[in-house]
């Protein structure tokens, strides 16, 4: 490719424009990204570009995966996994056969093809209703099944785009031999998982040097995907439960320096592989709509909307649907007071977008078959795919706030609940384990009195809230607040003058600087 280095750099350009965008507008990224990668595809000038299928899952995948695992909450997984299972597993199923018939009945498309498109428009993305939900306010369960239904939902979604492709590739499919593959496929994706993450745990414990460390993290996902892959088993699985495994141990291997880095480093590499996604997607449609030959305008876009409605209606049906087998199956009382409401299974239902994951897959479909003939039908496959992508990120994600407002969803509290219960409770230990020191001798007295005196008003604070009895504390607090930031202001720009006038390096003042930046986050607990 000619002038590679300006299209890197236009690409750059663009996912930072239309991140900002994104901000300015008050929607969701992914919202923007999509919608700009299509315009900049069809903008003059711009080349053409296309991946080789084989990179795109390698590349893209295991870090999404990865990094979407470890900063899942085990506790909320563990205590959603009904409706997480039926979600990720039952309507996978059900989305993958709705769309398949549609796809083999009405557009006309064969059934290994169809069932590569069902599968490739079955999981969900959890960027974006997850970002809407937590702006909003949405109750945390709600929020933990949708992003727990993503997180695994990619493992069954992925390992039936296996059997698809293999079957149009190879031109066989065996029924009993795919249950079977399913389920080893599955288990050895977890036990490779676990595996690996026991290597990086004993190998993180050993290291002490946050750019190291940031490095094994981000190459985490691969050191279960790739022997996974190797052996024939799930890699999709074997990177998520690495994931979820390293997000339970790492705070025991790591420093407060390290957890500050590797969050901030996680943040921007999970915006840039979704970006990269979006942009690449965009700029692969034009060739994707001139190797569409034989179809109208107007029968692609009627085929996209009807694949889209199939998505969409399978899941609001699923959500409408399921709950009452499972009512009439199991009427246990603790089973009756975690029930949700029909505006909740409404919201969950419209929250089934489709991003990242789906993007990856449509790409990845191989070019040719093993008898050297093109993939049949590839283009017009991942036109559809990313008519699907577009449908209901765009459409849904911009009506699910307005949508959750007219439902009156509200947060329930139980996050904050157990975030003054944990705060409470940190600062009795404290004050214990200072108890504990001033018996030993060893520190001194008016040093603990000073200490002693911070965690006490700390306690006597978050108790009185969790009370609901606050007020006066908070009101104090933000007195408090205001003073220390004025003060923080002040020594910034103080050090600011000093490098200015020379008197201090760079180094040294971003050294300053950081600690002073340490402290202000610390004051907000």
């Amino acid at each position: 490719m000619e002038h590679l280095e300006l299209v890197v750099f236009g690409l750059l350009l663009a996912t930072a424009g239309l991140a900002v965008l994104s901000r300015i507008l008050g929607v969701p990224y992914p919202i923007t990204l999509v919608l700009g990668g299509c315009v900049i595809g069809f903008v003059p000038g711009v080349p053409n570009v296309e991946l080789d299928p084989d990179l795109v899952l390698l590349l893209f995948l295991p870090p999404l995966l990865y990094g979407a695992a470890f900063f899942t909450s085990l506790r909320d997984l563990r205590n959603n996994a009904r409706p997480i299972a039926l979600l990720a597993i039952g309507l996978v199923f059900v989305t993958m056969g709705a769309v398949a018939v549609v796809a083999h009945e009405v557009i006309g498309l064969g059934w290994g093809e169809s069932f590569v498109l069902g599968a490739v428009v079955s999981p969900t993305d959890a960027v974006a209703p997850a970002e809407i939900m937590r702006r909003l306010g949405a109750p945390r369960r709600m929020l933990t099944v949708i992003e727990g239904e993503n997180l695994t939902n990619d493992w069954t979604a992925l390992v039936l785009y296996s059997f698809a492709v293999a079957a149009v590739v190879t031109g066989s499919f065996s029924l009993g031999d795919a249950v079977f593959r399913f389920f080893v496929n599955g288990i050895g994706g977890v036990l490779i998982g676990l595996a690996a993450g026991w290597v990086i745990r004993e190998v993180r414990s050993r290291v002490n040097d946050p750019p190291t460390e940031i490095t094994i993290s981000i190459l985490s996902g691969y050191a279960a995907y790739l022997p996974a892959e190797e052996l024939g088993l799930s890699g999709v699985i074997a990177a998520v439960t690495v994931g979820v495994y390293m997000g339970w141990y790492t705070p025991q291997l790591t420093t407060p320096v390290m957890r500050m880095q590797g969050v901030s480093v996680w943040e921007i590499l999970m915006f840039l592989l979704n970006a990269v996604l979006f942009l690449l997607v965009g700029l692969q449609l034009p060739n994707v709509l001139d190797e569409i030959s034989g179809y109208s305008a107007s029968e692609l876009i009627s085929w996209g909307l009807l694949v889209s409605a199939v998505v969409i209606v399978v899941r609001l049906v699923w959500q409408f649907t399921i709950v009452y087998v499972i009512r009439a199956l199991d009427r246990r009382p603790s089973q009756r007071a975690r029930r949700s409401t029909w505006r909740e299974r409404v919201v969950g239902g419209w929250a089934g977008m489709r991003g990242s994951v789906a993007l990856a897959a449509a790409l990845a479909i191989p070019l040719e078959t093993d008898a050297g003939a093109p993939f049949p039908q590839r283009d017009l496959l991942i036109f559809l795919a990313f008519a699907v992508i577009l449908v209901t990120l765009v459409g849904q994600g911009l009506t699910l706030g307005p949508l959750i407002h007219r439902l009156g969803i509200r947060d329930d509290g139980a996050e904050q609940e157990e975030e003054v219960l944990a705060r409470v409770r940190i600062a009795e230990a404290a004050i214990a384990r200072l108890d504990e020191i001033a018996g030993d001798g060893w520190a001194r007295e008016d040093t603990i009195d000073r200490v002693r005196g911070m965690y006490d008003y700390r306690r006597r604070r978050f108790s009185a809230i969790a009370d609901g009895d606050g007020t006066t504390y908070e009101e104090r607090t933000d007195l408090y607040l205001r003073l220390m930031y004025e003060l923080f202001d002040a020594q910034r720009e103080e050090l600011l003058a000093m490098r200015n006038h020379r008197e201090i390096s760079d180094e040294v003042r971003r050294k300053v600087e950081r600690e002073l930046d340490l402290e202000e986050t610390r004051l907000q607990g």
